[in-house]
């Protein structure tokens, strides 16, 4: 999937897909998750619901471009115990975003930034760039991730003065 949001729009033509999985086993989903991401999934995520007479089941959400149904169904077919998928047509307000460099004590990491009606509303560190930091200067994650987002507004009050 290529990232094409740098300015805030609505994208119409999306589908939430949605299967319910009663009978399989859920040490799959994240295998099942990254495969419908690699085939082209907006977002995947997994709600844990109880279905008819009491049993545990898993209800599968796929947001996707309507042009790219076929491969997520094919995905979802092939890779669950889902009988059927319901689909609902979505449009997604989406922010504009860009990832910013901060200099941190273990070096530059990236943060995304979201923009809504080119306001500053939404930062997050990159979540992989910590963790290997975390791992590699065995400290703990969340110290990364406090370092960055501090980094990150003390750069943005002195760009701001």
């Amino acid at each position: 999937m290529s990232f094409n949001h740098r300015e805030e729009h609505v994208d119409d033509g999306m589908l939430l897909i949605q299967a319910n999985l009663d009978d399989m086993n859920p040490e799959w989903v994240s295998f099942i998750m990254d495969k419908l991401f690699d085939a082209g999934a907006n977002d995947v995520y997994v709600v844990p619901i109880i279905m008819k007479k009491g049993r545990p089941g898993i209800m599968l959400n796929v947001l996707v471009e309507a042009t790219r149904l076929s491969s997520i169904e094919d995905v979802i077919f092939s890779e669950t115990t889902t009988l059927g998928i319901r689909y609902m047509h979505a449009s997604c307000h989406r922010l504009g975003r860009e990832f910013e460099q901060v200099d941190t004590k273990w070096g530059l990491l990236t943060v995304k930034v979201g923009y809504h009606q080119g306001k500053l509303v939404q930062y997050a560190p990159e979540f992989k760039e910590c963790e290997r930091v975390a791992k590699e200067y065995q400290v703990p994650l969340k110290l990364v991730y406090e370092e960055v987002r501090t980094q990150f507004m003390l750069q943005h009050k002195k760009a701001s003065s």
